[in-house]
């Protein structure tokens, strides 16, 4: 895989049914029921090359790769993985599907069969996409994305530095070297605010991205980053394919109990849709660190580092 910022941020809109959101929710996108396993096992990063969470899977009994994204409002499996497992059960539902570059697709729904380690997920409902480079060997390699409906249902606890997570039942205890950091609900997922050089951002912590912060056009113009400094070209994974974005250098950034120097930033094009979100926290910004992420309860704790300036070694 090129070295690349994986961004993932998807979002389905107008489901069709006349707009009926409860109808998708509750009946056609009825809510995943999951049977947990050994608290105790952990799975091992399935891409030892990426910073973000993937795991083995297996889907309708075909072992794949997943990747675990909180930016993802719903599940979604690839195309090309669809046509292959055959014709599994499919369900008459038109979805309209945005990532970060603001491509629009259009898909279907689809039932599945998932198990992720010890952890049983019969009945997964999810869209049927192409996801481009993030299902590609080439890319991350993840024909499967276990979004936010996944999640709501589940604490994540991930353990970065061992590059390592697990998926336990809700209600379950929290490690003792974790704290709460402060965020709210947004919609789905976690929203928080980070600053940037002083000025206050919105942001959703989302772990389909792998830089540290990331930011929209806008937003990096609200916090002063277009002022003239240096910029340089990259590029990130998204849904259906890549985006070139600029990279600029911020002198600070803070995110609950950390502060970071010199943090490289990708700014994105604006995405021109209703609650589309300005920035995005990703992995980076948890490096060194174990989270546990509580969608269903709207809670994000973190594990404390001594020393939490970024490029100098955490004293312990």
């Amino acid at each position: 895989m090129r070295r690349r910022d994986v961004l993932v941020r998807l979002g389905l809109l107008g489901a069709g049914l006349g707009g009926a959101w409860w109808l998708r929710d509750n009946v056609v996108w009825r809510r995943p029921q999951m049977a947990f396993g050994d608290p105790e096992v952990w799975l091992p990063y399935a891409e030892p090359r990426a910073n973000v969470p993937t795991v083995m899977a297996t889907v309708n009994g075909r072992p794949v790769r997943a990747l675990i994204d909180s930016g993802a409002q719903f599940s979604v499996v690839d195309r090309s993985l669809f046509t292959e497992m055959g014709a599994p059960q499919t369900f008459d539902m038109p979805i309209v599907a945005y990532g970060v570059g603001g491509q629009p697709q259009v898909g279907k729904g689809v039932t599945l069969d998932v198990t992720v380690g010890q952890t049983r997920i019969p009945g997964l409902r999810a869209a049927i996409l192409g996801l481009g480079p993030l299902a590609s060997e080439r890319g991350l390699g993840t024909p499967l994305i276990l979004g936010q409906d996944v999640l709501g249902e589940a604490l994540l606890d991930i353990d970065v530095p061992e590059r390592r997570l697990r998926l336990l039942a809700q209600g379950s205890a929290l490690p003792p070297d974790v704290a709460p950091v402060t965020v709210r609900r947004e919609g789905r997922a976690l929203g928080t605010q980070v600053t940037v050089e002083g000025a206050t951002i919105e942001a959703v912590v989302d772990t389909g991205a792998s830089a540290l912060l990331a930011l929209s056009r806008e937003a990096a113009q609200a916090a002063g980053l277009l002022d003239g400094r240096a910029q340089s070209a990259g590029g990130s994974i998204v849904l259906g394919g890549a985006i070139a974005s600029i990279v600029v250098e911020a002198r600070t950034v803070t995110f609950g109990d950390q502060l970071f120097r010199q943090v490289k930033i990708p700014i994105y094009g604006d995405v021109p849709l209703p609650g589309f979100p300005k920035a995005l926290v990703g992995m980076e910004a948890f490096a060194g660190r174990r989270l546990v992420m509580d969608l269903g309860g709207g809670r994000l704790s973190v594990s404390r580092e001594l020393d939490l300036t970024v490029g100098e070694p955490a004293r312990r």
